[in-house]
């Protein structure tokens, strides 16, 4: 009876994830359209921060109950499969072009703080340490660095609507005919009109709740059925865990790129793990405390690394992440993932 109920939770989990994915993405897109903002502005903050609320709490538990390692873990894993696994899937559902300034300025800093976080984690190996540790200063050093991008986003947001606005001014100037005709024009290259603020605003709020809600019902659920059927805690924790924190930017991405939103999809997960590196890693650390000492693989550190990096390089040449690049990221993935199974059986 226990486990029956326990699958028909797994089920609504998954259809509130789905749903509130599905009316999160359209709610997030009328935000940018009504704001004339762009929709890779709108995945880097919006629906990043969004999808990345389950390792934030994840993060905060962890650290009150004294579990550094988890806490750690969390971020450095869910980086991981956001660039491996997400992307890997959504672009086998729709090429994901990538624009020229999310290439030269967002990924750049995803792989710098990705890379700061390497070296503040790797005391042992880069600094001589007796052991790894994570200070409230190292705290600081990732809030400091996800504020200044804070502030360019801001920037580059205001940037933007005044811009609009200069056009909009611009197009008033112009004749009626002509204002006829570019309506004319507009209306006619669009599937349907524009959603009004407050409706988008409520699909925004009713999407997070929902992908929150779904999100740990699936994993709570999952986790006990695990349990009664008789699966480890080891392998629990390597698999519904790790990977139920990252369902909503899974979940997201691929309903984004099966719309054709594909700078949400792409804005998720740069904008998740820039979110993950300086507020679920750094703020819980400066405001709670650091971690005296935690130990960790230093092939998870390489393969984050690894991940960002393959980014860029992927995207370079044609501006967009294609199918067989997606092959490559999945494979990667599974390989990782597969050796991070073993290690933890043995």
């Amino acid at each position: 009876m226990e486990i029956l109920l326990q699958i028909i939770l797994l089920i609504v989990g998954f259809v509130l994830l789905i749903k509130g994915a599905d009316v999160f993405v359209d709610g997030s897109s009328g935000v940018a359209t009504r704001f004339g903002m762009p929709k890779i502005l709108i995945g880097l903050t919006i629906v990043a921060f969004g999808t990345s609320a389950p390792e934030f709490a994840v993060s905060v538990k962890s650290l009150l109950a004294g579990t550094g390692d988890m806490m750690l873990g969390n971020v450095v894993g869910s980086n991981i499969l956001n660039v491996l696994l997400i992307l890997g899937a959504a672009s086998l559902i729709r090429p994901l072009p990538v624009k020229n300034s999310t290439l030269k300025k967002e990924i750049p800093i995803m792989i710098l703080l990705t890379v700061m976080l390497a070296i503040l984690m790797c005391d042992v190996l880069l600094q001589a340490g007796d052991h790894n540790s994570f200070t409230r200063q190292d705290g600081a050093v990732l809030v400091v660095a996800f504020s200044i991008f804070m502030y360019y986003l801001i920037a580059t947001t205001r940037r933007r609507i005044r811009k609009n606005k200069e056009e909009a001014a611009e197009k008033k100037e112009e004749s009626k005919v002509l204002e006829a005709e570019t309506e004319s024009t507009k209306e006619d290259s669009e599937d349907k009109p524009p959603m009004k603020l407050w409706k988008a605003v409520l699909f925004v709020v009713i999407g997070i709740a929902g992908i929150i809600i779904g999100s740990n019902c699936v994993v709570d659920s999952a986790s006990k059925i695990a349990s009664i059927i008789g699966i480890s805690d080891a392998i629990i924790a390597l698999t519904v865990v790790a990977l139920g924190t990252s369902l909503p930017e899974l979940v997201t991405s691929i309903i984004a790129a099966r719309k054709n939103e594909c700078d949400i999809a792409i804005g998720n997960v740069v904008g998740s793990n820039i979110f993950n590196i300086g507020i679920v890693a750094g703020v819980p650390v400066f405001a709670i405390g650091g971690i005296s000492s935690f130990s960790f693989s230093y092939i998870d550190a390489a393969v984050m690394l690894l991940s960002t990096v393959l980014l860029f390089f992927f995207t370079w040449k044609d501006r967009r992440i294609g199918r067989k690049e997606g092959a490559i990221f999945l494979a990667i993935f599974i390989a990782y993932y597969s050796y991070v199974i073993i290690n933890g059986l043995n």
